[in-house]
């Protein structure tokens, strides 16, 4: 399981989780903000200093927190600082225009609504920045409340309650959805990696079977030569029966090479095949050029069998190149032309001449398949390009 893929699932996760806080958030900041400050400054309005910039600053509030609520919602970010910054602008205007017996009163809007707007500009960031924000606004009503009604005893008591009010509860939102969304993302990541193991145990058990069925052919292919061999039916001299042998040979070593564990998967498996032809005498010119890219078996074994095939039967000399790009990978064959017996890519094993064009859909692209053959050369060719 990559990082990205375990990352992606936890952020999915988290946000369907923390769309009902969110939502809940914002019908709180907007219901206190209509059912209880509209109210109040429509209530007093005569006891403003004055009374239409209380009335501007009312406005300006909600359209922050409207501007807010739409990011919020869409997951989009939000000019955050600026927009605090306009907040506490308009809780420094509405404590100048209150008079001092409205200080603790729903009429000074700014001061109790400040926190649940602030969460929602916020949402998801560390809880000492909401802190710091509601320190600020703290500081600002405690100017207001000495420069308004003076620093009695029961006015510095009533600004402590309510500078805890219109604290706690914001702050325990904010911690509350932090731990849900922490909480959200670790179960997140813990199913997707259960989910990643059980698909890679999976497809381990495909890929064994696969083996298990291709092993099972081979068994019966190169069975059959060799009981004919047994058997007197076949004779080793004979270049059919050569050829027979090597292309067995080099199927099986191909199959053995694709469980190794190379930085170059492709080429073992081919040099694997090279080695069963050059021990029979064969000059083979291997060749290799560029950076191959990570494929699956799949695509290898379609790249590779068509090519195997033809260089078991050829005779005297062969040269195998492999050109390789992050998003292409050829492979091609040539060898003298002296009618020999290819497979295609289809169906290994069965024998096809002449020319052929074939295109076989894999797993992460396409493997194209090309058998030209005339008097001197027959040339084989497989292509596979990135989907």
């Amino acid at each position: 399981m990559s990082t990205d893929l375990a990352g992606g699932a936890a952020g999915t996760v988290t946000a369907t989780v923390e769309r009902g806080p969110r939502i809940a958030a914002v019908l709180i900041a907007f219901g206190w903000h209509l059912a209880i400050n509209l109210p109040a400054v429509l209530g007093d309005w005569e006891h403003y200093r004055l009374p239409w910039v209380v009335g501007i600053g009312w406005l300006v509030f909600g359209a922050v927190g409207v501007v807010a609520a739409v990011n919020l919602l869409r997951g989009t970010p939000s000019p955050t600082w600026p927009l605090v910054g306009v907040l506490l602008l308009v809780d420094v205007v509405v404590f100048a225009c209150v008079p001092g017996a409205l200080v603790f009163d729903s009429a000074n809007f700014g001061w109790a609504t400040l926190g649940w707007f602030v969460v929602l500009l916020l949402w998801g960031r560390r809880i000492p920045a909401l802190v710091a924000v509601l320190a600020v606004g703290a500081a600002i009503a405690l100017v207001g409340v000495l420069a308004l009604r003076g620093g009695g005893a029961a006015d510095l008591s009533r600004y402590a309650m309510a500078v805890y009010g219109n604290a706690t509860l914001p702050i325990a939102m904010m911690i509350a959805v932090n731990l849900l969304g922490t909480l959200a993302g670790t179960t997140a990541r813990a199913a997707a990696a259960r989910t990643a193991i059980e698909t890679e145990r999976a497809a381990a058990g495909r890929t064994h079977q696969t083996r298990r069925d291709r092993l099972a052919a081979l068994d019966r292919t190169a069975g059959a030569i060799l009981t004919e061999l047994a058997q007197g039916r076949a004779d080793p001299a004979d270049p059919a029966v050569q050829r027979r042998c090597a292309l067995e040979a080099s199927r099986l070593r191909r199959l053995i090479a694709e469980s190794d564990d190379v930085p170059d998967p492709l080429l073992h498996e081919l040099r694997a095949c090279v080695d069963v032809v050059e021990r029979n005498g064969l000059p083979v010119d291997f060749v290799a050029v560029g950076t191959l890219p990570a494929l699956p078996v799949e695509i290898r074994r379609q790249l590779a069998e068509p090519l195997t095939s033809t260089l078991a039967a050829a005779t005297r000399w062969a040269r195998l190149t492999v050109v390789g790009q992050p998003d292409e990978v050829v492979v091609s064959l040539t060898t003298p032309g002296t009618s020999i017996i290819t497979s295609g890519p289809d169906q290994p094993g069965d024998t096809i001449g002449g020319t052929g064009d074939d295109q076989l859909s894999a797993a992460g692209g396409e493997v194209e398949y090309v058998y030209e053959e005339n008097e001197e050369l027959v040339w084989v060719q497989t292509r596979w390009r990135a989907a």
